[in-house]
């Protein structure tokens, strides 16, 4: 092994030291070196690049050669093209910038409505490259002040940024700031108006659904929300019945929290830091209070266990049968598509199901039961029948090669869930 070993380690290195003295092309730098007095815009030779280190291996002004990120110089190229590209990133060599709100987008493309890439925090440093084309965000029907930049942030992120929210300033050749500190904002940002554009904020009554088991998927959306842009100077709000959109220009603040933005009619009462009341005032003039809050679960999630919960229910129906039937109410049977055909039911023909009804029509499981219900019956089975404008409901329990189902009429509905069983129900035993 040794005999093989030391000429492979003396072969590789040959190789190595061949490769870093062999100049592979030139690159830009993006981000200033301070602790090699190299500055950012300064073109450099590049003898290696690892992607396994994720390093450049780079020669300074007194020969030696460092390693350097990737993302802090621009892909190397031969010397012929190199001016060219050091050209587009000139005129911002030395710009950087400090950003001013918390939050603030990098976009994937220089306009307000593209794809963030990136958000950044309050304070922080980013690289300016160069300026770029783009529709300037509105506040209201003004155009925000400022320009679109390709910006580099520190972990290698490029992205796209309005300079409307940025504090521009140029640095020396050790990467400081020309022409002294940063001034500081004398007024800090209001702490509960930041809680409240942070936010996501959903009707309350999900909070209760979610927490009841009771998930009405013609109430829930997870675009039925509350949302404040405060780079656009936009809020939207929508729910099952409202559906709008308004530019604002600022807000102004009561001594109860109280926040009415300006441009529109709309406030918005601040009660704890996952609680909001929004006053809105809808095209009639009629005012009416909503209550928002923040969730820590995802809408997406529980909608779409809520359809999974409603599907596997209606397949475990169907895979016990699919055909049940009995000598007193006929033959049921039901079709993996969700429609079901129903022969010889005249017995429950007019007091569960109305004279002149079609013998086909559509199932579904769309309602929750009760903790109290939920142990003697496995769900609720929703029938509609061509030719019959109502909904008829069973709730029903499927028991050995049977299935029982039981008329909800006169029974507890609350909402999306039935909370106790009728008077007298018909009860209705079909086999397999």
């Amino acid at each position: 092994m040794k005999k093989i070993f030391l000429p492979l380690l003396f072969l590789s290195s040959l190789i190595f030291t061949s490769c870093a003295d062999k100049i592979m092309g030139y690159s830009v730098v993006l981000w200033t070196i301070p602790e090699q007095q190299i500055k950012s815009g300064d073109i450099v030779p590049v003898y290696i690049k690892s992607n396994i280190s994720h390093v450049y291996v780079i020669g300074t002004e007194s020969g030696e050669k460092i390693e350097v990120a990737l993302w802090q110089l621009t892909e190397p190229v031969k010397k012929g093209k190199i001016k060219n590209v050091a050209a587009r990133y000139s005129e911002n060599a030395s710009t950087y910038a400090s950003v001013k709100l918390d939050g603030l987008p990098c976009r994937a493309e220089p306009v307000n409505t593209a794809k963030q890439v990136y958000r950044l925090r309050k304070g922080e440093v980013i690289k300016i490259l160069y300026k770029g084309n783009g529709q300037a965000p509105m506040a209201g029907k003004t155009a925000l002040e400022g320009d679109w930049y390709r910006v580099l942030t520190d972990d290698g992120t490029l992205g796209w940024c309005f300079s409307y929210n940025l504090n521009l300033y140029e640095t020396d050749s050790s990467g400081q700031r020309v022409g002294g500190a940063e001034i500081i904002e004398e007024a800090e940002e209001d702490a509960h108006w930041k809680a409240i554009a942070a936010g996501v904020w959903y009707p309350d009554y999900f909070r209760t659904m979610i927490d009841g088991g009771n998930i009405d998927l013609g109430l829930i959306h997870p675009l039925y929300k509350f949302t404040i842009d405060l780079e656009g100077k936009k809020v939207s709000l929508n729910t099952a019945s409202i559906h709008e959109s308004w530019d604002y220009d600022g807000y102004t603040k009561t001594d109860d929290n109280e926040y009415s933005l300006k441009g529109i009619s709309l406030k918005i009462i601040y009660r704890r830091a996952n609680y909001i009341v929004l006053r809105y005032t809808d095209s009639s003039g009629k005012p009416q209070d909503l209550n928002f809050v923040t969730l820590s679960e995802s809408v997406a999630d529980i909608v779409n266990a809520e359809k999974t919960r409603r599907s596997q229910a209606y397949m475990q129906i169907y895979t016990h049968g699919p055909i049940f039937s009995s000598s007193s109410y006929g033959k049921l049977e039901f079709k993996e598509d969700g429609s079901f055909k129903w022969t010889g039911f005249k017995l429950l023909v007019p007091s569960v199901i109305d004279a002149g009804t079609k013998s086909t029509g559509s199932a579904q499981i769309k309602y929750s039961l009760s903790k109290e219900l939920a142990s003697a019956y496995d769900g609720v089975l929703t029938m509609k029948f061509d030719g019959m404008s109502r909904e008829v409901n069973f709730l029903y329990k499927l028991d050995g090669a049977a299935i029982r189902m039981e008329d909800t009429t006169g029974a507890d509905f609350s909402g999306n869930q039935i909370r106790s069983r009728g008077v007298s129900p018909v009860i209705v035993y079909l086999k397999k």
